[in-house]
Parts: structure tokens; sequence; C-alpha cells
């Protein structure tokens, strides 16, 4: 036995707009022993499929089409008005479970569409949220991942900067910087959420705490590609895993200190699944 100290930090785990989407489907799935979800409820496989066994069918927007008179979960990432449109022609009862803080900025996005405005929107090309956003410009706001997508010198004199709730708030006010710079002004709307950018602060403080950290996150979460490169920039022992079965004996050594963190999609029990698995060792 290695004799490892092991803490799970307390701020990891679901933001608000998760846990609220899950519960809502628990509680239908309690009642009538299914659901339909459009696209992953979160980005974590691991409780995914955890609800899938209860009942949970994920369903993509080609199979939407097809469904009638049932009900379906929207997810904390929002749909565009196109989804709304559909579930009237198709009968379908929305469970909304679309996340408060994504509503607002559908909302404020729309708002600037309708006074013309040029809408650039920094977040991950294809990404659920930012389809949601996008189809409140009709598809006519610019989205860009990096400011190396950009053709400065060809940008728009005036426009308006949105970002997608779960980036970075380091590198928004980076972008910011760079298009006041190069002679733009910039309507700024910093619309990421504070559940999550305040995880920066918090997951830097607690990957200084100790010798070793394990980062848990489904692959297909962009909050936690993030944060995980928070910890690992202030602790370069950290390890990225998605399950128990990934963690490797042979990355502690004896009597060190290991702390647990996570995304906003990554759920508490499996935070405890790994560090039961690390107790073994």
């Amino acid at each position: 036995m290695k004799n490892l100290q092991v803490h799970i930090d307390n701020h990891s785990g679901f933001c608000f707009g998760v846990v609220y989407a899950i519960e809502m489907a628990e509680e239908i799935l309690d009642q009538q022993g299914y659901l339909y979800c459009l696209g992953d409820i979160v980005h974590n496989d691991e409780e995914v499929n955890r609800l899938t066994k209860k009942g949970l069918k994920i369903i993509d927007h080609a199979e939407l089409h097809n469904l009638r008179d049932e009900k379906v979960l929207i997810r904390a990432h929002g749909e565009p008005p196109s989804t709304y449109e559909l579930s009237i022609k198709n009968n379908l009862t929305l469970i909304d479970a679309s996340c408060p803080v994504v509503l607002k900025l559908q909302n404020r996005i729309k708002n600037s569409f309708d006074k013309d405005e040029s809408i650039y929107i920094y977040g991950k090309h294809g990404h659920a949220e930012v389809i949601g956003l996008l189809g409140q410009t009709n598809n006519k706001a610019v989205v860009f991942q990096d400011i190396s997508e950009l053709d400065l010198e060809t940008l728009p004199k005036n426009l308006t900067l949105y970002s997608q709730t779960t980036k970075s708030t380091d590198k928004f006010y980076e972008i910011n910087s760079i298009l006041t710079e190069n002679g733009i002004t910039v309507n700024t709307n910093d619309t990421i959420c504070r559940q999550v950018s305040n995880r920066d602060k918090e997951l830097r403080e607690f990957a200084d705490k100790f010798d070793k950290i394990v980062f848990v996150s489904g692959t297909k979460s962009s909050n936690g590609k993030v944060l995980y490169n928070v910890c690992k920039e202030r602790n370069p022992n950290t390890f990225f895993v998605s399950n128990p079965d990934q963690i490797e004996q042979g990355w502690f050594l004896e009597n060190e200190t290991v702390g647990i963190c996570g995304a906003t999609s990554t759920p508490m029990w499996l935070m405890e699944q790994v560090r039961e698995r690390i107790l073994t060792f």
C-alpha cells in the first residue's frame, strides 16, 4: 500500500444547469420509464450510460424529425428556434432544461441581431450551445475558436462580441484586447458563466495543494478541456481520466497527496469511484 491521502474538490462536479436537466430527466423516467433526449444530456459518457439504463433515449435532430406525440428533453445547452418550430409541427412536448444562463445569452444575441449588429461569437465550432446561439441570428453570426481565424484587416470597424458560456475568461479578454488594439470598436458582452469561470481560480488553488492531481472528465466536454489545462499549468503532475479503469498505479509514489477534481459535466459519484480506485493502490 502506498498510504496515499486522497481528497475530492468540493467545488467540482455538475454546474446547476446540468443538475437541473438531470433532475428533470430522472423525475420523468421514474414516472413513465423512458424519455427522449435531444443529444447527450451531458458531455460525460459514464453519466449518459447510467441514465440510458434507466430508460433515457438519446436522439439526434434527424431522428427528432420522425418523432411524433412524445416528450423530448432539451438539455442545458439550449436549442435554436427551428427545434421549437418542429416540436409544434410534430406535436412534441418539450421538457425544456435549457440553462438559464444560456437562455439569457440567446436573448441578448437575438436582440443584437434585430438591431443589425455585426455579431461575433467566441466558441467551439459545432458545439450544441453554439448551434443554438447561431440559430438566433439565422446562422449569420461569425463563430471563431481562435483569433487567428479572423482577418483583422477586413473585420467590421464596429462589432458585437459574445462568448460561449463555458469558454476561458482570460482568453475572451485577450481576444477583446487584440481587436481593440487593431482599431476595432468592440461592443463587448462577457457572457461566460461565472460558476464555470470562477472554477479557474478555485482549481488553481486546489492544484497547488497536492503532489498529484487526477482530473476526471468526459472527452467531449469543452469545459473539461479548459479546466484540465488550468490544473496542468499550475501542477504539471496532473492526469486526465474519464473513468477509474484509466488510472495507473505507477502515477503515485509512497505517502503522496492526491487531489481529485473535474468538469462541470463530471458527476460526483464518478469522482468518488476514482477516489476509491486510487485508495486500493
